[in-house]
């Protein structure tokens, strides 16, 4: 960290899932009913849920994250044809629960003791975001937990952007986006 340059740059805002939460984590949590297949299903479920946020984009009939996450697990499950009661339903809380990648907590500790403002913007809904944080002992680290529904429409439309600038009142030059997704920003 003290070698980072953030001359100019006022605020970090991170993508949620695949950039602080592992998605993998979920399924992973569930091997014990998935067995060798959790790594496909958690693929496959992660492929889905972001082609479908793209195509509700595109035909503009927006449902919110959690909808498009278990139609994306629906489609991964009968793809896979994995048929277990209660699965579904494990699997779905197993989201609010994900994992954060071994880096994170002390990563945000740092940006945080270097007076960083730090928030969250993610097609999550704020019911997913709050839970996945509190589950994952980020309480309190952001200034601000942000979501795609307060626009009504996924990323990377530019209104979803525009809500980390206004929100936390620095301009879009001296914000620094991380994501795990090369499409994202």
């Amino acid at each position: 960290m003290a070698t980072l340059q953030m001359s100019g740059i006022g605020a970090c805002v991170f993508d949620a899932y695949g950039t602080l939460f592992d998605f993998n984590s979920a399924a992973l949590a569930a091997r014990d009913e998935l067995g060798d297949d959790w790594q496909r299903l958690s693929e496959l479920w992660r492929q889905k849920q972001l082609q479908y946020t793209w195509l509700r984009g595109l035909a503009g009939r927006h449902a919110d994250f959690w909808q498009v996450t278990g139609d994306a697990l629906d489609f991964s499950l009968a793809t896979l044809k994995i048929d277990s009661p209660g699965l579904r339903a494990r699997l779905m809380d197993l989201y609010l629960h994900l994992g954060t990648y071994p880096e994170v907590a002390e990563t945000l500790r740092q940006l945080k003791a270097a007076g960083m403002k730090l928030a969250i913007l993610s097609n999550g809904t704020p019911t997913m975001l709050a839970a996945v944080v509190t589950n994952s002992g980020l309480d309190g680290v952001f200034d601000a937990v942000l979501s795609v529904e307060a626009v009504g429409v996924f990323k990377p439309h530019p209104s979803v952007y525009a809500l980390a600038s206004d929100r936390l009142q620095v301009a879009p030059a001296a914000i620094c986006f991380l994501s795990s997704n090369a499409w994202d920003a």
